[in-house]
């Protein structure tokens, strides 16, 4: 769980270099955008939509604890079925991380973000090359002729859904990967049982406070 910012894009498959965290320190005094980081309209979302439970979740394609806990967390949403799960790219460990982010958010304009995302997070290891990523992708049968062309006219929304991200994680002193936002609590690395715990306080205390 570990954070290291890295400030470059990298270049993708034909995209610029540009700065991730252009305004960071400005990010810092703003407010807490609490609508912005639930229902961001242009961030993937997962589980079910209309869920009584909402779980924010910031991930990195090279964080080892993202995939550890990813699993447990995939394995009780589908259990549950009403639980919505947000997705917030947060590449800051390597260059290839934010690759990774890239490759993902393009392929959520053609309905696919899940599918790249189960085949980042699945490839082993916290030291992946843009290569390893770049081959899981192809391998996880995504159109890549729509991806590549997505990836083209999208570049400026997929830098502005990071930044954005990057914003909020810093407004709410988000401080590594994984972070996970369920209900009114904030938790780190979490396993199956801690995930099934976590769940019903947060759904105690949201009927708690009613």
């Amino acid at each position: 769980m570990q954070r290291r910012q890295f400030l470059q894009f990298s270049s993708g498959i034909a995209l610029s270099a540009s700065f991730l965290l252009a305004g960071q320190q400005a990010a810092l005094a703003q407010e807490v955008d609490v609508n912005g980081i639930l229902y961001d309209p242009e961030a993937p979302v997962g589980g079910n939509p209309k869920g009584d439970l909402t779980i924010v979740v910031f991930t990195d394609y090279n964080c080892i604890y993202c995939k550890k806990s990813g699993v447990d967390l995939a394995k009780v949403v589908k259990e549950d079925g009403n639980i919505r799960l947000v997705y917030k790219e947060w590449p800051i460990l390597t260059e290839s991380s934010v690759y990774g982010s890239q490759l993902a958010l393009a392929a959520h304009f053609q309905g696919k973000y899940e599918q790249v995302h189960k085949a980042l997070m699945a490839i082993p290891g916290g030291k992946v090359s843009k290569k390893a990523m770049l081959d899981a992708v192809k391998a996880s049968g995504i159109d890549m002729q729509r991806l590549q062309a997505d990836l083209n006219k999208n570049n400026g929304k997929i830098t502005s859904q990071l930044q954005r991200v990057m914003s909020q994680a810093e407004s709410i002193g988000v401080e590594g990967t994984p972070t996970h936002l369920i209900g009114p609590f904030r938790a780190m690395a979490l396993d199956y049982a801690g995930f099934k715990m976590a769940v019903a306080d947060a759904r105690a205390r949201e009927k708690a406070t009613k």
